[in-house]
């Protein structure tokens, strides 16, 4: 979390935006008369589907559950978490991926949050029966169409990269990927039989002009927001679903004269993705290019433990989640990097609740933390402080201050969220001039007051 008032966050213009507010609790029993705070009175409720699914899922989802926790009760948010199965998780309970309980469940809350899905358990299920299956019907369920999955090399991992440093440095992209069209959902599709009397695989790759359309504008939307440039990437020369595509992306780009739009065939975008990654800013493209991009910028960088992603409708709940897969051989070995689960945490607060402020305090967050050397093993390189994942997610009651503040030089997520070292609770600029530093181990407040810590907390502080 943010050191202090202090922090310079001019140096991180990413994605993600920041301010330097962060915040810090540890485990401790909750005191009888403990002290309550006005600011942070529970006043917004929201319901969230917790999907943990398969492998690390569960994991990562119970780090990423405790820092939202303790970022909206900071905000004065309250939320009812309901957790429901899906995947092979589904598969071993009801004989299903995606149980109609839990698609009624998903559809009915303020936001869904996904861990991972698949394992080698069921890789040999027919179709129907693998847990993917449960994910696709899951997007088309809630009908988000819109994969949003930033890139951002941050200063702090840009020796995490496989690319060389001058490459990485100030990588900072944004890919939406269309979600419930092409290949992956397009009819017919099947197995027959041909002339040769060979069994054959077949998919359709299909879009049609409204689907292409809505995905155009959430694009154009989206550069617009950041640096005024869309790559849209296709494979025109030889598909006719991308030929309709580049044609209706054109299109729409007569609406927005402000946003700078290009043209790359998939095969020269893979490429320029690790050859000159700076020059792209939003890339839009169909959901099998999407699918593979995405994720080859997510190793661009460091990991692709570190990248979030957000699936938008037009209305309706959004789905969360990180892109990587479910790593069953890493799974129940605290090894997993829960940073990508939180980060899409972030982007829930921020995408689908319009929380903003809660959003920061964690995105700040994670950016001192690795500020501070502390790394997974994915992520790890000399002179940098291994961790593993319980020490992201040590102790469910995220929710008390300790008793002492003499000691609060923690590790990663021991005693709360994410590391102990600092405490900045509550901004200037939020707070009418109140603010709570803890620093070192110092309590100090910018008012002769500390009613700014009447909060569900339980803090041993006195005015």
């Amino acid at each position: 979390m943010a050191a202090c008032l202090q922090l310079n966050a001019k140096a991180f213009r990413s994605y993600f935006p920041l301010n330097p507010v962060s915040r810090s609790v540890s485990k401790q029993s909750p005191k009888s008369g403990r002290i309550r705070c006005a600011a942070t009175t529970q006043s917004k409720r929201y319901t969230i589907t917790l999907l943990p699914g398969d492998g690390i899922g569960p994991e990562v989802i119970s780090v990423a559950t405790n820092v939202l926790k303790l970022a909206g009760s900071l905000e004065g948010i309250e939320f009812k978490f309901q957790e429901m199965p899906v995947g092979g998780a589904a598969l071993d309970l009801t004989g299903v991926p995606l149980p109609e309980e839990t698609l009624s469940a998903a559809k009915k809350s303020d936001a869904v949050l996904l861990g991972a899905i698949g394992g080698y358990k069921w890789d040999k299920n027919e179709k129907h029966l693998k847990p993917e299956t449960g994910l696709l019907q899951l997007r088309a369920g809630l009908k988000v169409f819109a994969n949003l999955r930033p890139a951002t090399v941050l200063p702090q991992l840009v020796d995490a990269s496989t690319l060389k440093k001058e490459v990485a440095v100030g990588v900072d992209l944004m890919v939406v990927r269309e979600l419930t069209g092409g290949i992956y959902f397009g009819k017919p599709r099947g197995f027959s039989t041909n002339e040769n009397g060979e069994e054959i695989g077949f998919n359709t790759e299909v879009y049609t002009t409204h689907e292409i359309d809505r995905i155009a504008r959430v694009a154009f939307e989206t550069a617009r927001k950041r640096h005024g440039k869309l790559c849209s990437v296709d494979k025109a020369n030889v598909l006719e679903a991308s030929i309709l595509w580049r044609k209706r992306v054109t299109a729409i780009a007569s609406e927005y004269p402000d946003v700078e739009l290009s043209h790359m065939y998939v095969d020269n975008a893979a490429m320029q993705l690790v050859r000159n990654p700076k020059q792209f800013d939003t890339i839009v493209t169909n959901n099998i290019f999407g699918d593979i991009l995405s994720d080859e910028a997510s190793m661009i960088t460091g990991s692709i433990g570190m990248l979030p992603s957000a699936s938008l409708g037009e209305s309706g709940p959004g789905l969360f989640e990180p892109i990587h897969g479910s790593a069953p051989d890493i799974a129940r070995q605290d090894k997993a990097n829960p940073l990508a689960t939180v980060l899409s945490a972030a982007m829930l607060l921020k995408y689908g609740l319009g929380e903003e402020n809660a959003a920061k305090r964690i995105e700040t967050a994670v950016l001192d933390t690795l500020s501070r050397g502390y790394r997974t093993g994915d992520i790890y390189s000399d002179g940098n402080k291994l961790v593993d994942a319980r020490k992201w997610g040590r102790g469910t009651e995220v929710s008390r201050f300790p008793s002492s503040f003499s000691s609060m030089n923690g590790n990663w997520m021991k005693e709360g969220l994410i590391c102990m070292d600092h405490l900045f609770l509550y901004s200037n600029s939020l707070h009418n001039e109140e603010a709570i530093v803890l620093s070192s181990g110092t309590a100090t407040s910018s008012s002769s007051s500390f009613a700014i810590l009447r909060t569900e907390y339980g803090c041993p502080c006195n005015s």
